[in-house]
């Protein structure tokens, strides 16, 4: 109720209004839940007003009697709705420039330095009875006070007039409405920029002044729920989850402090990415076979690789959607769990505690599941358990951060695993890139010049009875004449030759040598074929692929 009571029920003492007899009464009779001050209260030693006046004398705040108060239509405007639940308050007028606020604590310190730069620098304080205060928020914000709740402690996204709130629910509409897989909103030395990643590219969407930089980061402190708005020297982690349009929205937010004030970005978690098909990733129908065999073996690890922002846990779990029956025992181990999966069993990685990938796996081993999927295998004991579970009966799953497909084996030796462990153990190996896919709207047929030709190690015959397409730009794309991304792929299947190779340790370049000479298509050489058949671009193509340019 207040943040200081001990003190408090001191200055009621002092002030005659509460003796050591009603004191003692009081904490022999309180409910276990019940604080002692609440029990005066209740029992009718003190009222609270008397408690507020009291306060407000010490505290140097001019008590202010809300009873019948008028509440103008325009307080709702100096004061969001969740601001005014979050902190206790209500407005209660302005004088000149200054805007009049009551709170009931004024020994809450952490508020009352958070508040100006929350609401604007420049408030005056009022004292006031949390009943009184209650009344009038429910006067000036009507039901919606009430039946909004939940939602304001969600970060749910309301029609408001105040500017702040305003500019950033319009920065997250536009996020929304245009795709947007990350919002950055980033201090510069004269103003805020605001960038949207659209399909893995950055675009500067918007400019706004500085003086409103500690206004918004605030308000996106307040959404997350968790993070300390007066906190400006560490980074802060939170989550934004909100309903918009019958659309859930999920936010993973990280703000940094920077030479210019503290940066922000939102990652949109798109959970309909969580219903996405193989062929929706963009397999073509003989590589979806290839890799749909390799995970519905019984046993063994598959592992996809690439480097970060590439698309790994998306193909993950529309590897999990793919195979996941109830006959089955699916648990993952992630570093965040960031979507939830109808049906799986998942477990987040909390270091701090001792929960580590290690730690994790050794205890859903005991749960006995069928198939286990694995954030990433950072280390020799997340790689060594996985292996032994893999050679156990259970079907594994994993990340891990490489160029290629054959790599991963050097990748696993450099970790510490044995050859012979690796051999047996790994099924397939999954390298992926992601390149935007053509807007099917407005695409249009074009050819491919002589540099474009000399990359992708073309001649013309071979574009005989190609599709070769380009883009054009339309509403729907926004102009761009891209919409949406799909993965280049290379499947790396380990059969009882590759096996031999590993065991005899070969090189990286002759593992690779061997795979293709099997039939493996490079990422470079499955891209090629999605230029061929018109679904991306041979820029696209080649800057995603420069490191396969042999």
């Amino acid at each position: 109720m207040y943040s200081n009571e001990e003190y408090l029920l001191e200055l009621l003492t002092e002030a005659g209004l509460v003796m050591e007899s009603d004191l003692q009464k009081v904490k022999t009779t309180k409910k276990p839940n019940e604080s002692t001050l609440e029990g005066l209260i209740k029992t009718g030693v003190v009222s609270d007003e008397q408690v507020a006046q009291t306060v407000a004398v010490n505290s140097g705040m001019e008590f202010i009697d809300l009873h019948g108060f008028a509440a103008s239509p325009q307080l709702k405007t100096l004061v969001p709705m969740e601001v005014a639940r979050k902190y206790k308050i209500v407005p209660v007028g302005m004088n000149g420039p200054a805007m009049q606020i009551a709170v009931s604590d004024p020994y809450d310190f952490e508020t009352l330095d958070a508040l100006p730069h929350v609401i604007q620098p420049d408030l005056e304080y009022f004292c006031s009875t949390p009943a009184l205060i209650s009344a009038l928020q429910l006067n000036v914000y009507g039901n919606e006070f009430v039946t909004d709740a939940s939602s304001a402690a969600a970060g749910g996204m309301k029609s408001d007039d105040a500017p702040v709130i305003k500019l950033v629910n319009n920065i997250l509409l536009e996020a929304f409405k245009n795709g947007a897989s990350d919002i950055h909103i980033e201090p510069l030395e004269k103003d805020i920029r605001v960038r949207l990643r659209i399909d893995g590219v950055l675009h500067d969407v918007e400019h706004h002044p500085k003086r409103l930089h500690s206004a918004i980061i605030a308000r996106v402190k307040i959404m997350c729920g968790t993070m300390s708005v007066d906190e400006k020297r560490v980074p802060q982690d939170g989550r934004i989850q909100m309903a918009f349009q019958e659309k859930e929205l999920d936010m993973r937010v990280s703000i940094i402090p920077t030479n210019n004030g503290e940066s922000v970005v939102m990652r949109v978690l798109d959970k309909s990415s969580l219903r996405l098909g193989l062929s929706d990733l963009g397999f073509l129908s003989d590589d979806q076979d290839t890799f749909e065999k390799l995970i519905t073996l019984p046993d063994g690890i598959v592992l996809v690789t690439g480097p970060t922002g590439s698309g790994k846990t998306t193909t993950l779990y529309a590897c999990l959607n793919f195979i996941n029956r109830p006959d089955r025992k699916i648990i993952t181990v992630e570093d965040p769990v960031e979507y939830e999966l109808a049906g799986i069993n998942q477990v987040m990685v909390k270091e701090d505690v001792g929960m580590t990938f290690g730690a994790a796996l050794k205890a859903i081993l005991r749960q006995a599941p069928n198939i286990i999927m694995i954030g990433e295998i950072r280390d020799l004991e997340t790689a060594s358990i996985a292996i032994n579970a893999s050679l156990t009966g259970h079907l594994v799953f994993s990340t891990l951060h490489t160029n290629d497909a054959p790599s991963s084996i050097a990748r696993l030796a450099d970790i510490g695993v044995k050859p012979f462990l690796i051999a047996s153990a790994v099924r397939g190996i999954l390298a992926q890139r992601l390149v935007r896919k053509l807007c099917g709207t407005c695409k249009e047929p074009t050819s491919l010049n002589e540099r474009e030709m000399r990359h992708l190690g073309l001649e013309a015959s071979q574009l005989y009875s190609a599709n070769i397409m380009g883009p054009k730009g339309c509403n729907k794309c926004r102009g761009a004449g891209f919409k949406g991304r799909m993965v280049i792929a290379e499947i790396f299947k380990v059969d009882d030759e590759v096996r031999n190779m590993v065991n005899m340790q070969l090189t990286t370049p002759q593992l690779r040598k061997r795979a293709r000479e099997l039939g493996m298509r490079t990422l470079r050489e499955d891209g090629i074929r999605k230029v061929m058949a018109g679904m991306t671009t041979a820029g696209e193509v080649i800057e995603a692929t420069m490191a396969d340019a042999e």
